[in-house]
């Protein structure tokens, strides 16, 4: 394919993209005419566009900005969206609000790079280039996890945050709240579990212990209130953006054994907020008093993330504690089980019939692919071969293959890249080339898989800075190809990419700079390189 003009290199790369020649001028006598339904759109760009530009695009029935909802264009779903500029006006159509969203960030991408950072110019107006565009998505879930149990990042990094995944277009931000290293949303019904969940102390043993473990060397805290996420979740909805809650459990939760001891399987035990990376082997019990505070802690979640999916951990629970436990064992025994390690299932089944009994989708991480009830959606990640696995069962499926999503690995192997999660490098080329669906599988099991995601565990990314320059360019990759799907072309890719980096400047976001190697073809590590590694 040939390379794009610089400022048609659009990103993701839109379904079908063509010039019309001129150039539209918006200037601030432009004004914007939001046809019934299209109101919100229309905020949204004042929001993004007008107000960094400068630019009031005030309301008003003869405005040359047109935006429409149509319910003819329902064929494109509710994400596509068509755009036309021409040289004297701008129509932004789709079925759905979400699509007009979807259009805006077209749109913000067409002005030069300084209107997204409210760069001024002489004339006060900026061009546009004359286009036509018709987009849809391939994927209906193209998401960004985040941890924000292991490192705190305050709800206004939060907010800038979901405005980079709206500006690339992908439309979950999956939140990991709860982890052995802390506990940061709050639930009224059990106030210690952020009073003392939340605050970790420093480990005494240093960074790295004598068996190679590493540590926290550093005390840390923070927890948000339910007034901030709600107003998150608002925010993010005006982007098109749901944000997805991940309440860890039977495993994983050290953070809330150290709140409420009483609900672990050694209750006498006092324990602290985990200071050690790495998989915790204190769970859950498995009694009563456990389900009756699964229950209230995802009532309250709910109550706060109108999300359609919950997400509820699952994976990476050692069963030894449940092996020793009489009052494990003779649960098993009572259920039938062949033994203990069979409690999880049980587990995670009883958790999740819960949810749907609420009218949510339980969300699981899965070791297999097939270890989690029917009625769980599915994300996949210890190996290429289980989202396939997952997609023949009849789960519904987001493949998340560590060695193609995980952004906490290095991306290259240069000795000035920072601290990241031990093991080989995942390159930019690896990213853009994951086929979360191949088209060689049978259409049915394609079509169970909704979609992928990135994923940056903190251990070792403690600020903003270090989250977006592990983020980026990479989260640009997964965009691009997520939502074109198997229209994937690296070199075209490449190109955008290159002017692409203008608009993160604009946006002050610290990325790798592309350099030869980052761009090479050649990638150092394959998607199977390296050994299956554990979650964080």
């Amino acid at each position: 394919m040939s390379a794009p003009r610089p400022d048609l290199a659009l990103l993701p790369r839109p379904s079908k993209i063509s010039s019309l020649g001129g150039r539209l001028t918006l200037d601030r006598d432009t004004t914007v005419r939001a046809l019934p339904g299209a109101e919100p759109a229309a905020d949204l760009l004042r929001t993004l566009v007008g107000r960094p530009a400068g630019l009031p695009l005030a309301p008003s029935p003869e405005g040359r900005v047109v935006l429409a909802l149509d319910d003819r264009l329902g064929g494109l779903g509710e994400e596509g969206y068509g755009l036309t500029v021409a040289p004297q006006a701008l129509q932004l159509r789709a079925a759905h609000r979400t699509g007009l969203l979807r259009g805006i960030q077209t749109i913000r991408q067409l002005l030069p790079a300084e209107a997204l950072s409210g760069g001024a110019t002489g004339s006060g107006s900026w061009e546009l280039p004359c286009v036509e565009i018709t987009d849809v998505p391939d994927r209906p879930w193209r998401g960004a996890m985040l941890d924000v149990a292991r490192r705190f990042q305050p709800i206004g990094y939060l907010h800038r945050y979901v405005d980079l995944l709206a500006l690339h277009k992908l439309n979950v931000l999956h939140l990991h709240l709860t982890d052995d290293q802390g506990w940061r949303v709050p639930v009224d019904a059990y106030p210690r579990l952020t009073s003392v969940g939340s605050r970790r102390a420093r480990s005494q043993k240093g960074p790295t212990g004598p068996d190679g473990a590493h540590f926290d060397a550093v005390p840390h805290e923070g927890h948000y209130t339910k007034a901030e996420l709600r107003g998150l979740v608002r925010y993010a909805a005006e982007r098109g953006i749901t944000v997805v809650p991940e309440i860890e459990m039977p495993g994983h939760v050290r953070a809330a054994l150290a709140a409420y001891p009483e609900l672990g399987n050694h209750p006498g035990r006092q324990l602290d907020v985990w200071t050690r990376w790495g998989v915790c082997d204190t769970i859950l019990g498995v009694h009563e008093g456990v389900f009756d505070f699964c229950r209230a802690v995802l009532e309250e979640v709910m109550d706060v993330f109108p999300s359609p999916y919950i997400h509820i951990g699952g994976e990476e629970c050692p069963t030894t504690e449940w092996e020793d436990s009489p009052a494990a064992r003779e649960r098993a025994a009572a259920l039938g089980l062949a033994g203990p390690a069979e409690l999880h299932g049980w587990f995670m089944g009883r958790v999740g019939a819960f949810l749907v009994e609420r009218g949510r989708i339980p969300l699981g991480w899965v070791e297999n692919g097939a270890e989690l009830p029917p009625e769980f959606t599915v994300m996949t990640w210890r190996d290429a071969t289980h989202a396939r696995a997952a997609a023949r069962r009849g789960h519904q499926v987001i493949a998340a293959h560590h060695r193609t999503t995980y952004l906490d690995y290095a991306q290259s192997t240069d000795p000035s890249e920072p601290v990241a999660q031990p093991g080989a490098p995942v390159p930019l080329h690896t990213v853009h080339g994951y086929e979360p669906a191949p088209h060689d599988w049978p259409e049915d099991e394609r079509a169970r898989v909704l979609g992928t995601q990135v994923q940056l565990w903190t251990e070792y990314a403690r600020t903003p800075e270090e989250i977006e320059y592990l983020s980026f360019p990479r989260l640009c990759a997964l965009a691009d190809r997520s939502w074109s799907g198997g229209r994937g072309d690296w070199p075209g890719f490449v190109e955008r990419l290159r002017h692409h980096t203008a608009r993160l400047d604009a946006l002050g976001v610290p990325y790798r700079p592309l350099d030869a190697r980052s761009l090479a073809t050649a990638v150092s590590a394959s998607p199977s390189a390296g050994t299956a590694r554990l979650h964080p």
